[in-house]
């Protein structure tokens, strides 16, 4: 099994936001020096929920950094971009990191991010669909063209080329039943954020399966996105994820609203309205601890070998080769992330990576359909 790890930085009251980037470009910097075999960066503008703006910048800087490590994006959020850019740039680091690339997209959830690119938000999965097609084509043909919804590309081409096949590599997050058939299709993987039961993450991996089997496609296995808390003890495994995992409730809410209820009424968007009732309940003491509760067991909490078991049940059921691991979230002082990222590095990580029993599973068949389904928490 592969393990990554990712940068996703959470402003701080009263700290300078250099300083809070300065101490997760430090833990990412360990990355490459501990054995990991990924580094992935997010996109979020405008809010301190997650200060990452341009995952492919951060990545190019880290491809003169590191010399092994395969670099990733979780995710590119598509309709915020003219995607010929996007295509220009995952060429350049393709080139820049010598191919060691992987890309994942999706189509955001943030009222105030797509406010402020100016950007319909009633328009988001069809741009979403239409900007992964076009990205797959530049990068594929050598010379293409498009005649699109809301693109219009003359006869080009993207230079410089590529030196590997990007495209290829491919994933989706989120994929919605819609766009599902197209991503499929298109060879997308298909990248989990771990937001529920870990048999419901199973149902919608199965699904996707089908469909990519059924339009002739073998689906690779999933990357699977999780926060974890690993410790010497089990309770202060679950104390740091218990404080820390709760914490990022609120910047959740603070960031994408859900509490509002106001994406019930965003077309294509209406099965988020079911959040508002999950959020709305974090203001009561006791709801909340109920759904931190939940939220950390939908995790990788534990000693090393709770984690060990714990990502052996989730590969049976997922099929997923290929983890990313966040270490450190909801404001955790800094040594506490690092201290977490050390010790699964050194007790969990080289099992997972070379124990037979971590070698890679098939996808389990989906058990159920679980509860708890308006239940959503993003990286």
């Amino acid at each position: 099994m592969k393990v990554g790890t990712d940068i996703s930085v959470l402003a701080q009251p009263g700290r300078p936001d250099a300083a809070v980037l300065a101490e997760h470009l430090a833990l990412a910097d360990l990355a490459e020096p501990l054995g990991f075999d990924s580094l992935f960066g997010l996109e979020h503008h405008f809010t301190g929920y997650s200060m990452s703006p341009s995952p492919l910048q951060l990545l190019s800087y880290y491809a003169a950094k590191t010399s092994r490590i395969t670099l990733g994006t979780c995710v590119i959020v598509l309709p915020w971009h003219d995607p010929i850019r996007v295509a220009e740039q995952i060429a350049y680091l393709d080139l820049l990191c010598g191919g060691r690339c992987m890309f994942g997209f999706g189509r955001g959830a943030a009222t105030k991010e797509y406010e402020g690119f100016r950007v319909p938000m009633e328009e988001a999965r069809p741009r979403f669909a239409e900007s992964a097609q076009l990205i797959t084509k530049a990068l594929r043909d050598e010379v293409f063209e498009w005649d699109g919804e809301f693109y219009k590309i003359p006869k080009m081409s993207i230079r410089p080329r590529p030196m590997s096949h990007p495209e290829r590599r491919f994933y989706a997050s989120s994929v919605s039943p819609e766009s599902a058939e197209i991503m499929a299709k298109l060879g997308f993987g298909m990248m989990v954020i771990m937001q529920n039961e870990w048999n419901k993450a199973a149902a919608d991996i199965q699904k996707y399966r089908d469909i990519a089997i059924s339009v002739g496609h073998t689906p690779t296995p999933p990357v699977i996105l999780t926060n974890v808390s690993c410790a010497e003890s089990r309770d202060e495994a679950q104390e740091r994820a218990l404080q820390y995992l709760g914490a990022k409730w609120d910047s959740i809410d603070n960031h994408y609203n859900f509490s509002d209820g106001h994406l019930a009424n965003v077309k294509g968007y209406e099965s988020y309205g079911a959040t508002a009732k999950t959020y709305a309940k974090m203001k009561d003491p006791v709801a909340r601890k109920k759904m931190t509760d939940f939220y950390v067991s939908i995790q990788i909490v534990g000693t090393p070998d709770d984690c060990l078991q714990q990502v052996g049940e989730l590969q049976r059921l997922t099929g997923t080769d290929h983890i990313v691991c966040d270490f450190s979230y909801g404001g955790m002082p800094h040594h506490e992330g690092e201290l977490n990222m050390r010790l699964f590095a050194k007790d969990v990580m080289p099992v997972l990576q070379r124990d037979a029993a971590f070698k890679g599973a098939a996808t389990a068949q989906a058990r159920q359909q679980a509860g708890n389904a308006d239940v959503f928490a993003p990286a």
